[in-house]
Protein backbone atom coordinates (compact mmCIF):
# COMPACT_ATOMS: atom_id res chain seq x y z
CA UNK A 1 0.00 0.00 0.00
CA UNK A 2 1.08 3.29 -0.93
CA UNK A 3 2.95 5.07 1.97
CA UNK A 4 0.60 7.58 4.02
CA UNK A 5 -2.21 5.78 2.98
CA UNK A 6 -3.83 3.48 5.42
CA UNK A 7 -6.75 0.94 5.34
CA UNK A 8 -9.95 2.20 7.07
CA UNK A 9 -9.65 -0.68 9.44
CA UNK A 10 -6.60 0.96 11.07
CA UNK A 11 -7.50 4.08 12.72
CA UNK A 12 -6.73 5.23 16.19
CA UNK A 13 -2.89 5.42 16.10
CA UNK A 14 -3.24 1.57 15.19
CA UNK A 15 -6.14 0.77 17.83
CA UNK A 16 -9.57 -0.37 17.27
CA UNK A 17 -12.31 1.60 18.34
CA UNK A 18 -14.00 0.97 21.38
CA UNK A 19 -17.52 -0.76 20.09
CA UNK A 20 -16.89 -4.09 19.46
CA UNK A 21 -19.29 -4.30 16.58
CA UNK A 22 -16.91 -3.68 13.50
CA UNK A 23 -14.02 -6.43 15.10
CA UNK A 24 -16.94 -8.69 15.63
CA UNK A 25 -18.38 -8.28 11.67
CA UNK A 26 -14.54 -8.61 10.38
CA UNK A 27 -13.79 -12.20 12.47
CA UNK A 28 -17.54 -13.21 11.96
CA UNK A 29 -16.58 -12.48 8.02
CA UNK A 30 -12.72 -14.08 8.08
CA UNK A 31 -14.79 -17.81 10.48
CA UNK A 32 -17.30 -17.56 7.17
CA UNK A 33 -14.27 -17.90 4.79
CA UNK A 34 -12.43 -20.21 6.72
CA UNK A 35 -15.46 -22.29 6.85
CA UNK A 36 -16.87 -22.05 3.22
CA UNK A 37 -13.28 -22.74 1.62
CA UNK A 38 -13.01 -25.63 3.86
CA UNK A 39 -16.35 -27.17 3.04
CA UNK A 40 -15.73 -26.43 -0.56
CA UNK A 41 -18.46 -24.50 -1.53
CA UNK A 42 -18.36 -21.17 -3.58
CA UNK A 43 -19.82 -17.74 -2.86
CA UNK A 44 -22.46 -18.77 -5.53
CA UNK A 45 -23.36 -21.77 -3.61
CA UNK A 46 -23.95 -20.38 -0.58
CA UNK A 47 -25.89 -17.56 -1.76
CA UNK A 48 -28.30 -19.57 -3.33
CA UNK A 49 -29.10 -21.79 0.24
CA UNK A 50 -29.27 -18.33 2.18
CA UNK A 51 -31.20 -16.11 -0.49
CA UNK A 52 -28.28 -13.50 -0.77
CA UNK A 53 -26.43 -12.96 -3.87
CA UNK A 54 -22.49 -13.55 -4.66
CA UNK A 55 -22.12 -10.15 -3.92
CA UNK A 56 -23.47 -10.05 -0.92
CA UNK A 57 -21.69 -13.06 0.53
CA UNK A 58 -18.58 -11.40 -0.42
CA UNK A 59 -19.22 -8.24 1.42
CA UNK A 60 -20.00 -10.29 4.60
CA UNK A 61 -16.64 -12.06 4.27
CA UNK A 62 -14.87 -8.59 4.21
CA UNK A 63 -17.52 -7.55 7.40
CA UNK A 64 -18.72 -4.52 5.42
CA UNK A 65 -22.05 -6.00 6.06
CA UNK A 66 -23.60 -7.64 9.19
CA UNK A 67 -25.19 -10.83 8.35
CA UNK A 68 -28.60 -11.50 8.88
CA UNK A 69 -30.15 -14.46 11.77
CA UNK A 70 -31.78 -16.25 8.60
CA UNK A 71 -28.26 -15.93 7.22
CA UNK A 72 -26.14 -17.29 10.11
CA UNK A 73 -28.16 -20.21 10.97
CA UNK A 74 -28.72 -21.73 6.99
CA UNK A 75 -24.42 -21.36 6.91
CA UNK A 76 -23.25 -22.46 9.78
CA UNK A 77 -25.99 -26.06 8.78
CA UNK A 78 -24.39 -26.04 5.08
CA UNK A 79 -20.81 -25.21 5.82
CA UNK A 80 -20.77 -27.22 9.01
CA UNK A 81 -19.59 -24.69 11.40
CA UNK A 82 -21.10 -26.46 14.50
CA UNK A 83 -22.23 -23.37 16.20
CA UNK A 84 -19.18 -20.99 15.24
CA UNK A 85 -20.98 -18.86 13.07
CA UNK A 86 -23.77 -18.74 15.18
CA UNK A 87 -21.28 -17.66 18.35
CA UNK A 88 -19.50 -14.48 16.77
CA UNK A 89 -22.55 -13.66 15.16
CA UNK A 90 -23.96 -13.15 19.45
CA UNK A 91 -21.42 -10.15 19.40
CA UNK A 92 -22.18 -8.35 16.37
CA UNK A 93 -24.69 -5.31 17.53
CA UNK A 94 -26.51 -3.21 15.02
CA UNK A 95 -25.75 0.25 14.88
CA UNK A 96 -27.17 1.41 11.28
CA UNK A 97 -23.95 1.88 9.69
CA UNK A 98 -22.11 -0.32 7.24
CA UNK A 99 -19.34 -2.08 9.69
CA UNK A 100 -16.67 -0.10 7.54
CA UNK A 101 -18.22 3.29 8.38
CA UNK A 102 -18.06 2.76 12.10
CA UNK A 103 -14.00 3.44 12.27
CA UNK A 104 -14.74 6.43 10.98
CA UNK A 105 -17.31 7.61 13.29
CA UNK A 106 -14.98 7.09 15.75
CA UNK A 107 -12.71 9.98 14.22
CA UNK A 108 -15.47 11.81 13.60
CA UNK A 109 -16.92 11.97 16.72
CA UNK A 110 -14.03 13.18 18.58
CA UNK A 111 -12.78 15.65 15.61
CA UNK A 112 -12.66 19.46 16.18
CA UNK A 113 -12.94 20.41 12.89
CA UNK A 114 -14.65 18.30 10.08
CA UNK A 115 -14.48 19.96 6.24
CA UNK A 116 -16.15 17.59 3.53
CA UNK A 117 -16.21 17.70 -0.10
CA UNK A 118 -19.29 16.31 -2.43
CA UNK A 119 -19.97 15.76 -5.93
CA UNK A 120 -23.05 13.43 -5.87
CA UNK A 121 -25.32 13.62 -3.07
CA UNK A 122 -26.11 15.67 -0.23
CA UNK A 123 -23.64 14.53 2.66
CA UNK A 124 -25.22 12.40 5.53
CA UNK A 125 -25.06 15.12 8.18
CA UNK A 126 -27.13 17.21 5.65
CA UNK A 127 -29.69 15.17 5.14
CA UNK A 128 -33.30 15.30 6.23
CA UNK A 129 -34.91 11.87 7.07
CA UNK A 130 -37.13 11.21 4.13
CA UNK A 131 -33.68 12.27 1.90
CA UNK A 132 -31.47 9.42 3.74
CA UNK A 133 -34.10 7.02 3.00
CA UNK A 134 -34.28 8.03 -0.59
CA UNK A 135 -30.97 7.39 -0.28
CA UNK A 136 -30.47 4.32 1.07
CA UNK A 137 -33.08 2.53 -1.43
CA UNK A 138 -30.75 4.01 -3.97
CA UNK A 139 -28.15 1.17 -2.82
CA UNK A 140 -27.45 -2.00 -5.24
CA UNK A 141 -27.15 -4.37 -3.60
CA UNK A 142 -30.84 -3.31 -2.21
CA UNK A 143 -30.94 -3.19 1.45
CA UNK A 144 -33.48 -4.63 3.81
CA UNK A 145 -36.33 -2.63 5.31
CA UNK A 146 -34.47 -3.34 8.63
CA UNK A 147 -31.54 -2.07 7.33
CA UNK A 148 -33.11 1.44 5.62
CA UNK A 149 -34.93 1.79 9.25
CA UNK A 150 -31.87 1.88 11.48
CA UNK A 151 -29.72 3.20 8.66
CA UNK A 152 -31.67 6.38 9.10
CA UNK A 153 -32.08 7.03 12.81
CA UNK A 154 -28.35 6.22 12.90
CA UNK A 155 -27.65 9.40 9.81
CA UNK A 156 -29.90 11.65 12.13
CA UNK A 157 -28.25 10.39 15.23
CA UNK A 158 -25.10 11.77 13.84
CA UNK A 159 -26.14 15.25 13.67
CA UNK A 160 -25.80 15.67 17.08
CA UNK A 161 -21.98 16.71 16.16
CA UNK A 162 -23.41 20.02 15.22
CA UNK A 163 -24.44 20.93 19.11
CA UNK A 164 -21.81 18.61 21.31
CA UNK A 165 -19.65 20.13 23.22
CA UNK A 166 -16.97 21.61 22.39
CA UNK A 167 -18.51 22.14 19.08
CA UNK A 168 -16.56 21.66 15.91
CA UNK A 169 -15.73 23.52 13.08
CA UNK A 170 -17.63 22.32 10.36
CA UNK A 171 -17.40 23.03 6.55
CA UNK A 172 -18.62 21.94 3.48
CA UNK A 173 -18.40 22.61 -0.68
CA UNK A 174 -20.90 20.81 -2.44
CA UNK A 175 -21.24 20.58 -6.11
CA UNK A 176 -24.55 22.54 -7.32
CA UNK A 177 -25.70 19.19 -8.80
CA UNK A 178 -26.21 18.21 -5.26
CA UNK A 179 -29.31 20.19 -4.54
CA UNK A 180 -30.77 19.82 -7.62
CA UNK A 181 -30.52 16.42 -8.18
CA UNK A 182 -33.96 15.14 -6.95
CA UNK A 183 -33.27 11.85 -5.30
CA UNK A 184 -36.69 10.89 -3.68
CA UNK A 185 -38.40 13.16 -5.72
CA UNK A 186 -38.54 16.77 -5.61
CA UNK A 187 -40.52 17.12 -2.37
CA UNK A 188 -38.37 15.14 -0.52
CA UNK A 189 -35.26 17.41 -2.38
CA UNK A 190 -37.14 20.42 -1.11
CA UNK A 191 -37.25 19.25 2.76
CA UNK A 192 -33.97 18.25 2.51
CA UNK A 193 -32.48 21.50 1.21
CA UNK A 194 -34.52 23.48 4.00
CA UNK A 195 -33.33 21.06 6.60
CA UNK A 196 -29.92 21.82 5.24
CA UNK A 197 -30.50 25.65 5.72
CA UNK A 198 -31.82 25.26 8.99
CA UNK A 199 -27.65 23.58 9.89
CA UNK A 200 -26.21 26.48 7.50
CA UNK A 201 -27.50 28.93 10.48
CA UNK A 202 -25.74 27.14 13.09
CA UNK A 203 -22.57 29.31 13.80
CA UNK A 204 -19.78 26.58 13.96
CA UNK A 205 -20.71 25.88 10.39
CA UNK A 206 -20.65 26.83 6.82
CA UNK A 207 -21.63 25.84 3.85
CA UNK A 208 -20.28 26.98 0.01
CA UNK A 209 -21.69 25.57 -3.12
CA UNK A 210 -19.07 25.01 -6.19
CA UNK A 211 -20.48 26.96 -9.53
CA UNK A 212 -20.69 24.47 -12.08
CA UNK A 213 -19.85 26.83 -14.97
CA UNK A 214 -16.10 27.10 -13.25
CA UNK A 215 -13.27 26.64 -16.14
CA UNK A 216 -10.33 25.18 -13.36
CA UNK A 217 -11.45 23.30 -10.29
CA UNK A 218 -9.36 21.68 -7.54
CA UNK A 219 -11.40 18.98 -6.88
CA UNK A 220 -11.18 17.02 -10.33
CA UNK A 221 -9.99 13.98 -8.28
CA UNK A 222 -13.39 13.02 -6.48
CA UNK A 223 -14.82 13.70 -3.08
CA UNK A 224 -13.09 13.83 0.36
CA UNK A 225 -13.34 14.38 3.93
CA UNK A 226 -10.92 16.18 6.30
CA UNK A 227 -10.63 15.76 9.94
CA UNK A 228 -8.78 17.57 12.76
CA UNK A 229 -8.37 16.42 16.06
CA UNK A 230 -8.58 18.58 19.15
CA UNK A 231 -6.08 21.25 19.13
CA UNK A 232 -5.38 21.05 15.67
CA UNK A 233 -2.52 18.37 16.99
CA UNK A 234 -3.38 15.65 14.24
CA UNK A 235 -5.12 15.67 10.89
CA UNK A 236 -6.81 12.53 8.84
CA UNK A 237 -8.01 12.35 5.51
CA UNK A 238 -10.98 9.68 4.51
CA UNK A 239 -11.67 8.82 1.22
CA UNK A 240 -14.52 6.58 0.15
CA UNK A 241 -14.83 5.20 -3.88
CA UNK A 242 -16.28 2.39 -5.42
CA UNK A 243 -12.64 0.34 -4.86
CA UNK A 244 -12.48 0.77 -1.24
CA UNK A 245 -12.40 3.29 1.67
CA UNK A 246 -9.22 4.55 3.17
CA UNK A 247 -7.14 7.31 5.30
CA UNK A 248 -4.67 9.47 4.64
CA UNK A 249 -2.44 10.06 7.39
CA UNK A 250 1.29 11.27 6.28
CA UNK A 251 3.11 13.89 4.83
CA UNK A 252 2.57 14.89 1.48
CA UNK A 253 -0.40 13.29 0.61
CA UNK A 254 -2.10 14.94 3.82
CA UNK A 255 -0.83 17.99 3.53
CA UNK A 256 -1.87 17.96 -0.72
CA UNK A 257 -5.48 17.15 0.35
CA UNK A 258 -5.39 20.28 2.62
CA UNK A 259 -3.83 22.66 0.62
CA UNK A 260 -6.27 21.05 -2.31
CA UNK A 261 -9.21 21.79 -0.09
CA UNK A 262 -8.23 25.60 0.82
CA UNK A 263 -8.16 26.18 -3.03
CA UNK A 264 -11.48 24.80 -3.55
CA UNK A 265 -12.78 27.16 -0.47
CA UNK A 266 -11.69 30.03 -2.48
CA UNK A 267 -12.93 28.64 -6.02
CA UNK A 268 -16.43 28.16 -4.40
CA UNK A 269 -19.24 30.78 -3.78
CA UNK A 270 -19.13 32.82 -0.47
CA UNK A 271 -21.06 30.70 2.64
CA UNK A 272 -23.53 34.06 2.06
CA UNK A 273 -24.01 33.60 -1.55
CA UNK A 274 -24.67 29.88 -0.81
CA UNK A 275 -27.22 29.90 1.49
CA UNK A 276 -28.60 32.51 -1.07
CA UNK A 277 -28.76 29.93 -4.15
CA UNK A 278 -29.80 27.06 -2.15
CA UNK A 279 -32.62 29.14 -0.83
CA UNK A 280 -33.64 29.55 -4.58
CA UNK A 281 -33.28 26.04 -5.45
CA UNK A 282 -35.63 24.83 -2.91
CA UNK A 283 -37.87 27.69 -3.72
CA UNK A 284 -38.09 25.72 -7.41
CA UNK A 285 -39.04 22.67 -6.01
Amino acid sequence: MTRGVRKVDVVNNGKKPSSGSTGAAKVFGRLLRFHRERAGITMEVLGKHTSYSKSQVAMIEKGERRPKDHFVRVADEVLGAQGALLEVAQEITPSGVAAWFEDYLVEEAQAAGIHMYANHVIPGLLQSPRYAEAVFRCAVPALDEDEIETGVAARIDRQKVYRRDPRPHVTYILERVTLTRPIGGREVLKDCLLHLLDIARLPNVEIQVMPEDRTTHAGLSGPFILLETAGRRRQLVYVEGQGGRYFLSEQPLLGDLFTRHGTMRAQSMSPEDSVRLIEQVAREQ
